[in-house]
């Protein structure tokens, strides 16, 4: 009896020794950028089809390593979409985390601040605060995640995207002073992907949200800072998408082929917006893997 609960205790211990999954805090306690002291709570609403995380106090990143055996040295970081209201994290978060790691990969889901005027100021920069800060967190633990630290992307769904490609065109854009070493090192993906991505043209069916978070649309002008040394990118979108037009990722694409920016574009003629592994459309669901076969081309 006593060895088999002592099995029992080592197998427990050793399943939390060898986690998959770790939660980090992008910030040191009380020394979070641009922080307003309120009483807005973060808040977590499991859904039938996906959780959901609004006004988010604590930026995080969960890391989500494969067996080191299996390791190519790549990693992802991940920013889900939700119209910087919420943040879809399952669905465009942590499920593509462990895509990644099936094929070698460390996915890093970022659990960023959503523009908000109670608890931020200057929030159409705080987003980009904590995307740049959890690009040089994860390069700074490149050794403890067994990656190398000349080949971290990122990708980013809707809003997400906007945000990716906001890293990926204002990584030296100085938004928060430093706090420690990490914050010397650079925000820049090396590569990034953009799903769905607003870049600036807007839905016909577009009903700008109050509190200000239009100006994080519009602050940035993505597809005008687009230069050669913007980061490799991918770009997926659906001919049919009803709330982030098409035309976004066609005018990002022109942006970049503008500058000398190396840019792969698949753009399918149905799947809508949102749509995520789109495990239900046989056609559609193939972009995973267009998208890994574009990551092992890259150098």
């Amino acid at each position: 009896m006593r060895y088999s609960i002592l099995v029992v205790f080592l197998i427990a211990v050793m399943g939390r020794a060898f986690s998959q999954d770790t939660i980090i805090p992008l910030w040191p306690e009380n020394k979070i950028p641009n922080r307003i002291s309120s009483e807005e709570k973060e808040e977590y609403r499991q859904g039938e089809d996906l959780l959901r995380i609004a006004k988010v106090q604590e930026p995080t990143i969960e890391v989500y390593l494969p067996a080191e055996s299996n390791a190519n040295g790549q990693a992802v970081l991940i920013f889900p979409g939700g119209g910087y209201h919420i943040l879809a994290y399952d669905w465009e978060g942590t499920d593509i985390a462990k895509f990644l790691n099936g094929k070698g990969i460390a996915g890093i889901v970022v659990k960023y601040r959503l523009p908000s005027s109670v608890s931020q100021t200057d929030q159409h920069l705080v987003p980009l605060i904590d995307a740049q800060r959890a690009l040089r967190m994860v390069r700074s633990k490149a050794s403890e995640f067994n990656i190398d630290p000349d080949r971290i992307g990122a990708i980013g769904f809707s809003a997400g995207g906007h945000l990716v490609a906001t890293l990926g065109t204002h990584y030296g854009k100085k938004v928060y002073d430093p706090l420690d070493e990490m914050d010397a090192l650079s925000a820049r993906p090396d590569f990034m992907a953009l799903a769905y991505p607003y870049i600036s043209q807007r839905s016909e069916k577009y009903t700008p949200p109050k509190d200000g978070v239009p100006l994080i649309y519009t602050y940035f002008k993505l597809e005008e800072s687009v230069t050669p040394e913007t980061p490799p990118t991918f770009l997926l979108h659906a001919t049919n998408d009803p709330g982030v037009p098409v035309e976004n990722s066609l005018v990002m694409y022109q942006a970049l082929k503008n500058k000398g920016v190396s840019a792969t574009m698949h753009i399918y003629p149905t799947g809508g917006h949102g749509f995520s592994l789109a495990r239900d459309n046989v056609h559609l669901r193939g972009w995973l893997e267009r998208w890994f076969e574009w990551m092992e081309t890259l150098e």
